[in-house]
């Protein structure tokens, strides 16, 4: 039983929910870029947190389900059909053998999030199937190489997965957890963010401008990170700082002052200096973004920040 890909579109990569403990090693997490989408799809299909899915970015996908199974597509909203007739994201389907799924570019967001019943199969490098194309880990061939049209990608067969049919998030996801590509329809996006790095460095006026003037989501982007662009760059007045710890959401300040967010794929260490990080809900928002979107970044607090998270982790029954 296996997900034949017929066409794998600009990228469609294995992920599941990252890999944990490497960084020490200079090895990546990786994982879903929106995180909350990718966790509604193994909800709603009752399987584990961490089950593998497929992160297809900008559609252009299409692919064969070899045997039945139950399926969901979560995160952008882009057109979808399952043997030409039209079919509803986030909402639990069926699929008979033979069907073919299709995942068409335009809609709403970047990344959508295909799930099967029990989890799309792989053999684990360093604890995790996640493909990070820059560390050479993961994915099918366990090498980061992303999805190729041709791939088979096994699945199990999972007693009961008819009994999924019907389930969608809006029975249960709590009014405050829209999902992110929901937010990007806003006009401007707002992104909240903790004070982190060398916030306290920058000084009360860049910090009053980083929140102050909006930002544009720039072509330069991949999963390492999304360069932003504004009127006004930001200063940086101190010395050069020694490489550190890059978490994913850093909000890096270059020498020409126009922000660089950090994603799950990016490098372990970094050494431009770091004003902010943005909060969990806001890393999936950005990552739904396209190119020439507005944004503008609200602090909030790192407790509130937590709080949310260990929320939202409880709900989704993630143990890490």
């Amino acid at each position: 039983m296996s997900l034949r890909i017929l066409q794998s579109g600009p990228l469609t990569t294995l992920q599941d929910f990252g890999r944990f403990g490497y960084l020490h090693q200079g090895i990546s997490v990786g994982g879903p870029l929106d995180e909350q989408a990718f966790l509604w799809a193994n909800r709603l299909l009752n399987n584990h947190f961490n089950a593998a899915q497929l992160e297809i970015t900008l559609g252009g996908f299409r692919a064969e389900f070899t045997a039945a199974t139950a399926w969901v597509v979560t995160g952008a909203e882009l057109p979808m059909s399952l043997n030409g007739q039209p079919v509803p994201a986030q909402q639990v389907q069926l699929a008979a053998a033979g069907d073919v799924l299709t995942i068409a570019p335009g809609g709403v967001g970047l990344r959508a999030y295909l799930a099967v019943a029990g989890g799309l199969l792989a053999t684990p490098v360093y604890g995790s199937v996640a493909t990070v194309v820059r560390d050479g880990l993961g994915g099918l061939q366990q090498q980061g190489q992303a999805v190729q049209s041709g791939d088979q990608i096994a699945y199990a067969t999972v007693p009961g997965y008819r009994t999924l049919l019907g389930r969608r998030p809006g029975r249960s996801v709590a009014p405050q957890l829209p999902t992110a590509a929901t937010g990007a329809r806003d006009k401007p996006v707002i992104l909240e963010v903790m004070a982190s790095g060398q916030y306290a460095q920058f000084g009360p006026a860049q910090q009053q401008l980083f929140t102050d003037q909006l930002y544009q989501v720039t072509p330069a982007q991949d999963r390492m990170g999304v360069r932003l662009a504004a009127a006004e760059p930001l200063q940086w007045s101190q010395a050069q700082i020694i490489s550190e710890p890059l978490p994913v959401g850093a909000v890096q300040i270059p020498p020409n002052g126009q922000p660089i967010v950090m994603l799950k794929d990016r490098q372990t260490l970094g050494g431009y200096p770091k004003l902010a990080t943005l909060t969990w809900r806001a890393q999936n928002t950005l990552a739904q973004l396209p190119a020439a979107t507005e944004i503008q970044f609200r602090w909030v607090s790192a407790t509130a920040a937590a709080r949310h998270l260990q929320q939202v982790y409880q709900f989704f029954q993630v143990q890490r």
